[in-house]
């Protein structure tokens, strides 16, 4: 149960009220027949009838009398209407009789017009139950325009107003979504000779409610309870409960709900005002929580709750509690209905519960609700992405059976959709060209296609056979061209973009733009203008994305004037370049080692009008950093952060490793200042490129102060910090602190790469501990690690040196047995040669270690 803040006295008796502010009628419902009127009472359950002078029996039948008259004539055309007849019938006009023939006439026109020709009637005047009956008419009927304008014709006539039949109208406002003429009415009451009463109030409160009105509800709120005096019931509660729902108020909601509960008011509507809210906000399983509150008060959840929750459950993906509560549903009698059935069986196909869809799915036709185009296609398209095509095949039958030739098509493009969702193009391709077939007789086409070397059991012998035929329509070959583009087809795709034109189709800007996307990242630039050409004269007007396309290709090409081009024309139509493309220019011409030319891109860019932003500047610093020109780099950053881009920390990263790849560990770190200065964090990134740089620089006690640092400041060290700690440590002459920064990045769950084995080796090595060294590569070996011909040389020359032979000779022979010997003349051929030589020295002249 939830926990509102208070004790639910959870009373066993039922407690049912219908939450209906009921919309009162200010005559009830007759036909020619004579009824007694009521009035509007302030409660809305209660009419009370009138009956004096202007409403006695008599009168209401000469009323009933003249109203058969009215409508008999009204119901002619107007140009057969006798004016004379007309003028004796306005002379005897009485609101009563107005009333009658507005709710008889059909049609909101014919009941306007009525009531037009009424209001010129002279010595007539509207009351406010013409008003409210005209009002229903147009509400019920939509016509917002002429709704307002009743509205403020009745204002303007001062036409005196009962509070109920203020309410109603306010309600007939409200349904039209017609929020501030119901204010407006509202406050003019004064004007209409009425003084608002509870259920005006209540009226009003519900209009403002269901239009998220929130605060304005608490205004008239307060207003009703603090000044007009009138002490808030059932409804009034209802009202702000659902204005604080719709405002996702929550605590507001729950203090609501337990005043109702105190005065024993709850009831089945309240419930679900709560269930719709929480199912909104996604809190569904809450939920469900207040469906079992509301079973404890002896209520049942109707349709609707259940819906609510069905709906939450299946966009939340928790297919199982969905298909739970609607069991629970069915056990209460209720089938649902076709939106229910879609969301579910829809849900359970994106879930890949097939059997259970399809058993849903044929339930459904058991209940009597029969599945619409977009259900079965959606069926039969899930079905075949799933290989199942003899199911595909049966239920393809069952529902072409009843569809004509437009719906037909639509269930051949559900197979195609399915089969390319399959990542089975080529098949969706020639069961499209199937259709374009001819068919072979006036009464069937037979659409066949061998199995193409499929191995779903279900599949037999054939993938698909269908005996009814219909020509593809733009959709069918969307789908397909759109399929062989995704699965690089480009050359069949072509082939069918020219069959769709042939048979006269243009086509969708989708299909052009993914051809043109797929040829353009293939390097076929110049077919890509050829279709960008086909698109043109069929009148589809470039996108941003088909743009975006070549300039990709053009970038790619490193083709400047063709860019720069395409970035005029970019600009005129408002397009956007996208900035990885961009990017990608700067960062080939700097591997290429054009640094300028990538400056002069960027240039060229923001002189056509766009600003690149700092990615692919960064992307030219880091190749100016790379090239070596780091003072230039600098300037570059320098420039951008002035003029155009405020720099973030991969800005600053590549700059700061720039300057400690240089060994201009100062400058770095006058950058690295300057970045906490601007309350930028620093990653790890930034503080590995400075211990990096001071190990390398030999200066370990800076390289520690940084780790300090980059601990304090919460940045977790990981295998690259450690790597170069220990390298640093080696370097040093350190191998034991070296050792002790291998076992605590091990503790701290960092785990050992090649660089780092290659590190601790090699140090190990430098320091004269060939021994240890040993260990780490028997260790390396074992973790599965690339093992290099200069890891064993290094390895084999340092064991020499501690006159460790026997393993000296055992990695030797390793290396001869992987067939690895180096080029003679490079670095490692003279490691060879040297260890070798070594080898045969000290086995010729063995030396003893203990002199």
């Amino acid at each position: 149960m939830l926990n509102f803040g208070v004790k639910f006295t959870a009373r066993p008796r039922p407690v049912f009220f219908g939450f209906n502010l009921m919309a009162l009628r200010t005559l009830s419902s007759r036909s020619k027949r004579s009824l007694p009127s009521f009035s509007y009472t302030s409660n809305p359950s209660s009419p009370s009838y009138s009956h004096g002078a202007s409403s006695s029996i008599d009168t209401s039948l000469s009323a009933t009398q003249l109203a058969h008259e009215l409508f008999d004539v009204f119901s002619q055309p107007p140009n057969v209407r006798d004016s004379d007849v007309l003028c004796s019938l306005g002379r005897r006009l009485t609101p009563e009789t107005v009333e009658i023939v507005l709710k008889d006439l059909r049609g909101w026109r014919a009941a306007h017009e009525f009531f037009r020709w009424a209001s010129w009637q002279e010595g007539f005047r509207h009351s406010c139950y013409t008003y409210n009956a005209m009002a229903e008419i147009l509400s019920r009927a939509r016509r917002r325009t002429q709704l307002k304008a009743l509205a403020r014709e009745l204002v303007g006539q001062r036409c005196p107003m009962t509070p109920g039949a203020l309410g109603f109208l306010i309600r007939c406002l409200g349904r039209q979504g017609l929020a501030e003429d119901a204010g407006f009415v509202f406050d003019h009451a004064k004007d209409l000779s009425c003084i608002p009463n509870s259920y005006t109030y209540n009226c009003f409160l519900e209009v403002l409610a269901r239009m998220g009105k929130v605060e304005l509800v608490e205004t008239r709120f307060t207003e009703m309870v603090d000044v007009m005096g009138w002490e808030p019931d059932k409804y009034t509660l209802t009202s702000v409960l659902q204005s604080y729902c719709n405002a996702g108020k929550l605590d507001d909601v729950f203090r609501i709900f337990n005043e109702i509960n105190d005065k024993g008011w709850l009831d089945d509507h309240i419930f679900t005002i709560l269930v719709v809210a929480f199912s909104k906000w996604g809190e569904v399983d809450r939920a469900c929580e207040m469906v079992e509150l509301m079973e404890n008060f002896g209520m049942r959840p109707n349709e609707k709750t259940f819906h609510v929750l069905i709906h939450g459950f299946s966009m939340q993906g928790r297919l199982d509690k969905a298909v739970e509560l609607f069991e629970k549903m069915k056990g209460l009698g209720l089938n649902g209905d076709l939106p229910l059935l879609s969301v579910l069986i829809e849900g359970l196909c994106e879930g890949k519960e097939l059997k259970r869809a399809l058993s849903l799915y044929k339930e459904m036709k058991v209940f009597g609700i029969n599945p619409d185009l977009l259900l079965a296609r959606k069926m039969i398209s899930t079905i075949c992405a799933e290989g199942d095509f003899i199911t595909a095949n049966q239920l393809f039958e069952e529902e072409g059976e009843i569809l004509d030739l437009d719906s037909l098509v639509s269930l051949y493009n559900a197979v195609l959709d399915g089969l390319v969702r399959r990542d089975d193009a080529e098949w969706a391709y020639t069961l499209l060209k199937a259709m374009m077939e001819p068919p072979t007789s006036p009464a069937q086409h037979l659409i066949f296609l061998e199995d193409a070397g499929c191995e779903s059991e279900s599949s037999g012998n054939t993938m698909f056979k269908i005996k009814k035929t219909a020509q593809p329509n733009v959709e069918s070959f969307g789908i397909v061209i759109c399929g062989l583009c995704k699965t690089q087809k480009i050359d069949i795709a072509l082939v069918l973009m020219k069959d769709m034109i042939a048979m006269g189709y243009k086509g969708k800007i989708l299909i052009y733009n993914d051809m043109i996307s797929e040829l353009c990242k293939a390097d076929r630039l110049e077919e890509g203008y050829e279709v960008l050409r086909t698109m043109k004269e069929f009148g589809f007007e470039p996108t941003e994305f088909t743009q975006n396309s070549i300039f990709y290709a053009l970038c790619k090409r490193e083709n400047f004037s063709g860019v720069f081009a395409l970035l005029k024309e970019m600009r005129l139509k408002g397009h956007v370049p996208w900035i990885k493309h961009c990017t990608l220019m700067v960062e080939r011409l700097c591997k290429n080692g054009k640094v300028e030319a990538a400056y002069d891109f960027l240039d060229g860019i923001v002189q056509v009008g766009f600003l690149p932003d700092i990615i692919a500047y960064s992307a030219a610093i880091d190749g100016m950093c790379k090239a070596g020109n780091v003072e230039e780099a600098l300037r570059h950053f320098r420039d951008i952060s002035s003029n155009c881009c405020l720099p973030d920390v991969v800005a600053y990263n590549i700059l700061i490793n720039g300057f400690c790849k240089a060994g201009r560990l100062n400058s770095a770190q006058e950058i690295l200042d300057e970045m906490l200065e601007k309350h930028l964090v620093p990653s790890v990134v930034t503080y590995n490129s400075m211990i990096d740089g001071w190990c390398k620089a030999n200066k370990m006690s800076e390289a520690l102060t940084c780790l300090a640092k980059m601990v304090d400041a919460t940045r977790k060290p990981n295998t690259t910090t450690y790597t170069s700690l220990i390298d640093g440590m080696c370097n040093a002459g350190a191998p034991d602190d070296a050792v002790l920064f291998w076992n605590e990045m091990k503790e701290k769950g960092c785990a050992p790469n090649e660089i780092s084995y290659t590190a601790i080796i090699h140090g190990l090595c430098k320091c004269g501990r060939a021994d240890a060294a040993l260990a780490y590569f028997h260790d390396m070996k074992q973790s599965g690690f690339s093992l290099g011909t200069y890891i064993y040389l290094l390895l084999i020359n340092s064991l020499i040196l501690i006159a460790k032979m026997n393993e000296a000779f055992e990695l030797l022979n390793e290396i001869l047995q992987k067939d690895c010997c180096p080029l003679i003349g490079s670095k490692n051929h003279q490691m060879l040669l040297k260890a070798v030589t070594n080898l045969f020295e000290r086995k010729s002249h063995p030396v003893d270690l203990r002199a």
